[in-house]
């Protein structure tokens, strides 16, 4: 991981309190969980051991791989950038040049990153693409079915 990791401020409190639900409601939850299949005898044949145990590594995985994202965020308003030039946290609307189709997607860091709400991760091909562009600049994105040209037709920063 780079020393600093970019997120949005709504960004970096969704993953605090995905932080603190794995830490105060989850770690309990599943720890009693253990003991309780721990009542049940011989654990080398029980299941509901067995299934707490991965659930623990998996949540205990989670929070540290939150903490350390959170100890290197880069914590960015888009509202407080401006301008006509793509920067991370900004909203991109674009026009695709084969179909005309129009798009909305806001440039946010890996973490935060969910396709069916518009949001892109920094590192994705079209992000890349995007970043130092600006409104009315043609840009050709190399994805999985080919390549792709978009017109950037407006950049904001909400």
């Amino acid at each position: 991981m780079s020393d600093t990791v970019p997120m949005t401020v709504q960004g970096y409190e969704a993953l605090n309190t995905e932080l603190k639900r794995l830490k105060y409601t989850e770690r309990p939850r599943i720890m009693a969980a253990i003991e309780e299949a721990r009542g049940h005898g011989d654990l080398s044949e029980n299941a509901e051991y067995h299934s707490a145990r991965e659930q623990q590594s998996f949540n205990e995985g989670r929070i540290q791989e939150l903490e350390s994202a959170l100890s290197h965020a880069q914590v960015i308003d888009p509202k407080s950038l401006s301008g006509e030039k793509v920067l991370f946290g900004a909203t991109v609307s674009l026009s695709d040049d084969d179909t005309g189709d129009e798009k909305k997607y806001q440039i946010v860091g890996q973490y935060e990153a969910d396709l069916e709400n518009g949001k892109i991760s920094l590192m994705s091909p079209i992000a890349k693409a995007l970043i130092g562009k600006q409104i009315g600049d043609i840009v050709d994105v190399r994805t999985p079915k080919g390549e792709k040209s978009y017109e950037i037709l407006d950049v904001q920063f909400i």
